[in-house]
Formats: C-alpha cells, structure tokens, sequence
C-alpha cells in the first residue's frame, strides 16, 4: 500500500483499490504544544481532522465507494505507543464535527503523568483541550469520558467493541506489541461553553483504541 498527501493506492492481496483526498484541514498549531520540544517515547501529530474523499476499494470482490465521505489523518513517531492509554476518533455526525482525543500514560523525564490531547473542529471553529493548557480528567473509563477546561466542558459517553482487529504496534524500536482497534464504536459526544451546549452528536463510526494499566 502506498500513502501520500494526495491519496492512497492499495494492492493486498484481496484488497485492491484507490482513494484520492481533497484539501487537508489541519489544525491551527502542533497538537503536542510545548511537549514537541522534549524527548518523547512517542509524538503524536494529526495531519487532518477532515477532508473529502473519492475513490473506492475492492475487499473480497466487493466495491466500497469512498466517494462523498470524509477522511481523518495522523502520524505518531518514536519508539514505544503509551503503556496504557485510550485514543478515540470521528469526524461521522449529522453536523459538519471532528473529534480526537487521547488520554495516556506519559513517561516524562523519569517520572511519568496522565497526558490528555483533544482536538475538536466544529462548524469550521478548532476547541482544544490538552494537559499543557489545563485540562482536567474529570471521568476516565473505556466506556466514559469527561474533561474540563476553563469554560469548555466535554462528555463522551461510548458503547466500546470488545473484539477490535489486531494491528501490530511499536514497543522498545520493535513492532513487537499488539493493539486492538474498533472502528465502528458508538459515540455520543457532548460539548458546553460557560453552561450552553454546543452539540449533541452521535456517532456509530467511531474509531477506538483502548489499552488498560496492567501496573509498571
């Protein structure tokens, strides 16, 4: 499979097609903030939050058309994913919406601590919520998530998968570990400002990762 900023190619055995990406939307500044300057055992960076796609794929002698939906792209470099984190995506609602948000353990110049990146664009305006800007973690289990931060209040309620399909993942420079995604998890994702509600939406195209803390 080849991938670049214009679009994929693929050609797996029994998986064959193409998908070309419209413009990126990317968001205002780096998602990592200050911590992009520190050694880090992974960076995260999200490329796109939403662009428009067209194209199709063949799976099994079935075609998947692309055309009309909308893409998500991101990057992670370094030589070990967290320990123990969730990561969460959709940009599938009824409204023009994309969420990302990851929540980690962070090892950070021999200590470690519980590292929070949340990107939200809504109706062409970026929220942000993050641990360098003083999120808090108010509620954080696999099915319940909600974060504070100044007048921005966010709640995601999540009806996770607990099959998931395993992908090999970075561990100590190797691609020895072994994560499982989701991608059709069920998501209701709820934003307030100083008490207003921003959105309700629901999503049941939810991308979704979640590995628990089995101790050090």
């Amino acid at each position: 499979m080849l991938v670049f900023k214009a679009g994929c190619h693929i050609e797996l055995p029994g998986v064959s097609g193409e998908i070309i990406y419209g413009p990126f939307a990317p968001l205002c500044s780096d998602i990592m903030g200050p911590f992009r300057f520190f050694p880090m055992e992974c960076r995260h960076g999200v490329l796109s939050m939403a662009h428009p796609l067209q194209g199709s794929v063949i799976i099994g002698g079935r075609m998947h058309s692309f055309d009309g939906g909308l893409g998500y792209a991101e990057k992670d470099s370094g030589i070990s994913f967290p320990r123990s984190y969730l990561w969460m995506q959709s940009n599938d609602f009824p409204k023009p919406c994309s969420i990302m948000v990851s929540i980690a353990h962070i090892p950070f110049c021999g200590s470690s601590f519980c590292g929070c990146i949340c990107a939200i664009l809504y109706q062409g305006r970026e929220y942000r919520l993050a641990t360098y800007r003083g999120v808090k973690v108010q509620a954080f289990t696999p099915e319940h998530i909600c974060l504070s931060q100044g007048s921005l209040l966010l709640e995601l309620e999540i009806a996770p998968s607990h099959t998931g399909y395993p992908l090999r993942a970075p561990q100590c420079g190797k691609m020895s570990g072994t994560i499982r995604k989701s991608c059709n998890v069920h998501l209701r994702a709820r934003l307030w400002k100083s008490g207003v509600i921003l959105f309700d939406l629901q999503s049941d195209h939810a991308a979704y990762e979640f590995v628990p803390n089995h101790g050090a």
